[in-house]
């Protein structure tokens, strides 16, 4: 009996199952189909929001397994989405009805500690590339999650507690392997496929399957001057005040976020305050101890604070202390904002809105920018967003669906509140669905340029189950 396939114009498409084995035939890595008794694990992300069911998943085990599925894709018309780690807040990984590319067995990294270079395959996840980075006193900056994949969040931008002293992730991709729609694996770099190079950093999952990235790395750490300092919300309007003044000027291997939400059971809190409503600055320091000691002292002497948990932590441990907090599974919509400035009414929003979370799980995570991430040109690469000094992303997180309309309800009605501070523009790994009308939007004035490439590497735009760039046509 024929299997039933969605194309990528929405038609049904009859393969005979001789096809289907022949992809099989044709890969080491293993095809998993819906009548598999591991098939909905496989089809499992980190958004438990998110259900779709693809009809074929091809797990690769390399660039071969991804070339041979990319063919195949190509040759039948079929839709096509690409899970690395699966992380991605829209659930890009998943597509109803056609081939998943699955690289979450490729998670191998190589790191030449002379070079001082790591070769990071598609499927890596993020604590993958600290383990082996850190045996050699070396990291790349990515994000703050150990459990998040690096080819989204690369492909993305990549941001985290080193970009303000390393920049992106993205500006530290010295080259990368790419299966582009033809099924072709190529080399792209400065020197080799420079517009597709410029392309991918910045550009999303457009315009292939990256199956190894090759890292610029640098000297950090092991042990850095890092934790969170919390304030209760009572006194959250004055902090930030005071918080934007002391941002605006701290040296580029500092950083701090600020977080509202309700405390979690952090150990140096009084139990007590677990559960209480607050405000966290998180802050980390880049450099020696000696000189995060001194770097972070003015953020900490702000207000009277109900817990100080800063102090020295392995890298590798600080990466990973907040997974703790968005593991897999829960239901997610969350929705962003750039920002150039801290202004008050931006702060009296966002503070408001921390008086009435919906749910434990939600906060308001805003991220510092600057430094090293904003010096390159908004051209240099497709990642655009370089005036940006603040990103706020609203993490709406939640249990149960039927709470699924006041959570989403909540999201949106702040994001709405927010926009008029905002810049217009938006990180690309944090658009949770199609259609969001941004004057800047996530390519800003790089989008012509996207398009160009597109239409010449992807004319039929096989890799569209993402923050798409249509091909011209």
């Amino acid at each position: 009996m024929n299997m039933i396939l969605r194309r990528a114009d929405g038609a049904e498409k009859p393969l005979a199952p001789e096809a289907v084995d022949a992809l099989a035939e044709k890969m080491r890595g293993r095809l998993v189909r819906p009548e598999d008794a591991d098939y909905s694990e496989a089809c499992r992300i980190w958004n438990g929001m998110i259900a779709r069911r693809p009809a074929l998943i091809a797990e690769c085990t390399g660039a071969a397994d991804v070339m041979a599925a990319v063919r195949f894709a190509a040759s039948e018309g079929l839709l096509t989405s690409v899970r690395g780690g699966g992380h991605n807040i829209a659930g890009s990984a998943l597509c109803d009805g056609g081939l998943m590319i699955d690289l979450s067995r490729m998670r191998a990294v190589r790191v030449d500690p002379e070079a001082r270079t790591a070769r990071v395959q598609g499927g890596a996840l993020l604590g993958d590339i600290d383990h082996e980075t850190q045996a050699h006193g070396l990291a790349v900056p990515t994000g703050i999650n150990s459990t998040t994949g690096i080819g989204g969040l690369a492909l993305g931008g990549g941001y985290g507690w080193l970009s303000r002293a390393l920049g992106h992730t993205v500006d530290n991709i010295v080259a990368a392997d790419i299966v582009t729609a033809d099924g072709m694996l190529r080399r792209v770099s400065a020197d080799e496929n420079a517009d597709l190079f410029w392309a991918i950093r910045g550009g999303g999952g457009n315009f292939g399957v990256v199956t190894e990235f090759e890292f610029h790395l640098h000297e950090v750490g092991p042990i850095l001057m890092t934790g969170p300092v919390v304030h209760p919300l009572e006194e959250a309007t004055e902090v930030l005040r005071a918080y934007r003044d002391i941002a605006e000027e701290l040296p580029d291997d500092t950083t701090c976020w600020f977080i509202l939400r309700k405390a979690p059971p952090l150990p140096f809190l009084a139990p007590e305050d677990h559960g209480r409503p607050v405000l966290m600055l998180v802050m980390a320091h880049a450099g020696s101890l000696q000189d995060g000691e001194r770097a972070l002292a003015s953020l900490r002497s702000i207000g009277s604070p109900i817990g100080d948990g800063v102090s020295p932590h392995p890298y590798t441990g600080w990466q990973s202390a907040f997974d703790p907090l968005l593991p897999s599974g829960a239901r997610n919509y969350w929705k962003s904002h750039d920002f150039t400035t801290l202004s008050d009414a931006l702060i009296d929003v966002l503070v408001e809105a921390a008086g009435n979370l919906p749910s434990d799980e939600t906060e308001i995570a805003t991220a510092q920018l600057g430094g090293a991430a904003g010096r390159l040109p908004a051209d240099a690469m497709a990642y655009p967003h370089r005036a940006t000094r603040y990103v706020m992303n609203i993490h709406g997180r939640w249990q149960d669906r039927d709470r699924d309309e006041l959570c989403i309800g909540w999201v949106r009605t702040l994001f709405e509140n927010a926009a008029p501070m905002s810049e217009g523009s938006v990180y690309i790994n944090f658009v949770p669905e199609p259609g969001e009308k941004r004057s800047k939007g996530a390519f800003g004035a790089n989008e012509k340029r996207l398009r160009d490439i597109k239409t010449r590497v992807d004319p039929l735009n096989m890799f569209r189950a993402n923050v798409e760039i249509a091909p011209r046509g």
